[in-house]
């Protein structure tokens, strides 16, 4: 049912799983999945993957560029998370997909969470190869995150050290790195909430590690995904928010549900931001997304009666 995978994305190798339904005959809708800041695709989206996948769905599921499993661009440090990058993997894992001779080249959805969840909107609205996305737990703004995870007297110290890194990189030195999580909310880290260093640090010992360029942290200020939403229409659009999330701020994704066209759903789960991945909070957000791939990819378009 699960296989290992590996596909060319412009110069880097990205690795992940590839899953088939039990029994598929001929070829099958098929949803691409990655992981948000940092992560690797063994957090979980092995799970998400076999709730789709015994629904009927294949699912390419792979490590960002530099992360993981999967390798950098040639020239280019290992732990760097640029989005843009990232949006453009999606695309690639997308034509992986579809050269596949297992794949329905025209029923291809897209799904992410956190991060990619951003990343899955700028995707669906970039490309009509998409026909159905879902994110969750998603950021839509990395300038009104930033502004509410640091502390408002840190960002010129911020600024600053983002500025001295760019002249270090000008003169050859290696890039500054910055821990993901830390025990102290108020060290320097880049997700610096509690239950983020809960979530992560589950992972010690793994091929996760606990850093990221500094470089990722401008690359995040600067990265709205959230405008996108409103350019995704007539693809349909899930969105599946955690109203308590203080990492990416559900608020703010309900916000901006607002501001794209139909068709679309908005799905509560309970909790915070890492709650959505176990417990009832998974239950919730797989059985969405499931379903939303379901009837957008498996079922048969329904022809509207004419008056």
């Amino acid at each position: 049912m699960r296989e290992d995978i590996e596909f060319d994305a412009e110069g880097a190798t990205l690795r992940g799983w590839f899953y088939r339904p039990d029994d598929a005959g001929g070829e099958v809708p098929c949803v691409v999945m990655s992981h948000g800041f940092s992560a690797i695709k063994e957090m979980h989206l092995d799970e998400y993957a076999q709730v789709f996948c015994d629904a009927g769905l294949a699912c390419v599921v792979y490590d960002n560029r530099g992360l993981g499993a999967s390798d950098a661009a040639a020239g280019k440090p290992r732990l760097e998370l640029d989005p843009w990058e990232q949006v453009r993997d999606y695309q690639h894992a997308i034509t992986y997909a579809q050269s596949r001779p297992d794949v329905d080249a025209d029923r291809i959805g897209v799904w992410g969470s956190s991060y990619s969840g951003g990343h899955s909107y700028v995707v669906a609205a970039i490309d009509r190869r998409v026909k159905a996305v879902c994110g969750q737990v998603p950021l839509v703004s990395g300038r009104r995150a930033f502004e509410m995870l640091v502390r408002i007297d840190f960002w010129e110290q911020t600024w600053e050290a983002l500025a001295a890194d760019r002249l270090a990189r000008a003169r050859g030195e290696a890039p500054a790195m910055i821990p993901v999580v830390d025990a102290d909310p108020l060290a320097q880290s880049a997700l610096p909430t509690p239950d983020s260093y809960e979530f992560f640090s589950a992972y010690e010992g793994t091929s996760w590690q606990n850093e990221v360029t500094l470089r990722s942290l401008e690359h995040f200020m600067g990265y709205e995904p959230g405008e996108y939403l409103k350019r995704i229409s007539p693809t349909p659009l899930l969105m599946v928010v955690a109203p308590n999330d203080r990492l990416v701020a559900g608020e703010l994704a309900c916000e901006a549900f607002e501001t794209a066209a139909h068709p679309k759903r908005l799905v509560i789960v309970p909790g915070g931001h890492f709650d959505a991945y176990v417990g009832d909070g998974f239950r919730i957000s797989s059985g969405a997304a499931r379903d939303w791939f379901v009837e957008h990819l498996l079922t048969p378009a329904t022809v509207p009666a004419t008056a």
